[in-house]
């Protein structure tokens, strides 16, 4: 899948980023209720948690599966991704999205065709599902590096 491809780019682009930011530029936040880059990563290493759970149960799943949003800023308060180590942050970002690259890298066309329900309300497939997540890190990653 070319999304493998795209998400082995955006770690490389992060892990250059990082390891050549000051540690005050990962922290700043620009409003109190606004997440700093460290937090961004926080938020991209939560997204990388839940998506390898759907990703694999997808595949396993005996009626079509449902992907049900979770609470984004409550896990990067209780997490406190602004008071964790930066290089453990990222190592942690990395490994679990070098497990999505091996992951997804795995699965045949009719593995990435399974039907889903987004939110019970759309349908989509696996493969929609992949796309959105390596959409959103981008998204994301510009957010932290741009």
């Amino acid at each position: 899948m070319k999304e493998a491809n795209q998400i082995n780019q955006l770690i490389k682009q992060v892990d250059s980023y990082v390891q050549n930011c000051p540690e005050n530029v990962m922290e700043y936040k620009a409003f109190p209720h606004k997440w700093s880059k460290k937090e961004i990563l926080g938020h991209l290493v939560d997204s990388a948690i839940h998506n390898i759970q759907r990703f694999v149960e997808i595949q396993f799943s005996s009626s079509v599966y449902s992907v049900h949003p979770y609470r984004q800023n409550e896990w990067v308060s209780v997490n406190d991704y602004q008071h964790t180590n930066t290089q453990s942050l990222l190592q942690l970002w990395m490994v679990l999205n070098q497990r999505i690259v091996q992951i997804i890298s795995n699965l045949d066309e009719d593995t990435v065709n399974i039907p889903i329900f987004i939110n019970e309300h759309r349908q989509e497939n696996l493969a929609f599902l992949i796309s959105d997540y390596a959409h959103h890190m981008a998204h994301h990653v510009k957010q932290i590096v741009g």
